[in-house]
């Protein structure tokens, strides 16, 4: 999917598509770094958009595992099918993510890559979705998402900040990616 087309989607439904242009590969290599994806027998991802991530999760995954997308944007999911017809995915929401989960024969996941924008969810969206992910996320499981720096100012980002500690035993956050459109940081998460 080319930027043009990204960008209008962004436009057109900015809560949902959340950002400007797709993530670039020093986002996505600083997202998957430290996952140990080889050893994980299931892996989520939500929200793929045009699937810079999967690209990089599907790589270090071990053959046999079980790794399953989730968008809800249908645009995205079409074009995400297209470039990616080996990947699993499921257009729905991820506050579904267990009843999804079920319906693939996954009981709970090692690991979840996050590209959901976070930062534009009201405080009960951010609940909803971190509640359905803590159903499927297995004890000492990961959770990785990431941020964009300027979403620090923003008060769903802040209060976004401030849950994560509440649902996680413990909470990092990777050096800024001044790489990517616009910088990002990652936040890696362990439950």
């Amino acid at each position: 999917m080319n930027s043009t087309r990204f960008l209008r989607e962004f436009i057109s439904k900015p809560s949902v598509t959340g950002a400007l242009a797709p993530s670039s590969s020093f986002l996505a290599k600083t997202v998957v770094e430290g996952l140990r994806l080889e050893t994980a027998a299931a892996v989520l991802e939500y929200g793929p958009g045009t699937g810079v991530f999967t690209d990089y999760i599907a790589r270090e995954l071990r053959p046999g595992a079980k790794f399953v997308a989730i968008e809800v944007n249908p645009k995205l999911a079409a074009l995400f099918k297209a470039q990616h017809p080996r990947t699993n995915l499921v257009e729905d929401s991820v506050a579904n993510v267990r009843t999804i989960c079920d319906r693939m024969g996954i009981l709970s996941v090692d690991c979840i890559v996050s590209s959901l924008p976070w930062a534009v969810f009201p405080e009960s969206t951010q609940m909803e979705l971190l509640d359905a992910t803590m159903t499927v996320l297995k004890p000492c499981g990961k959770f990785v998402t990431f941020a964009y720096l300027h979403g620090l100012t923003l008060s769903p980002g802040k209060r976004f900040a401030e849950l994560l500690p509440k649902y996680f035993r413990s909470v990092s956050k990777s050096s800024v990616v001044w790489m990517n459109i616009p910088p990002a940081f990652v936040y890696r998460c362990t439950k």
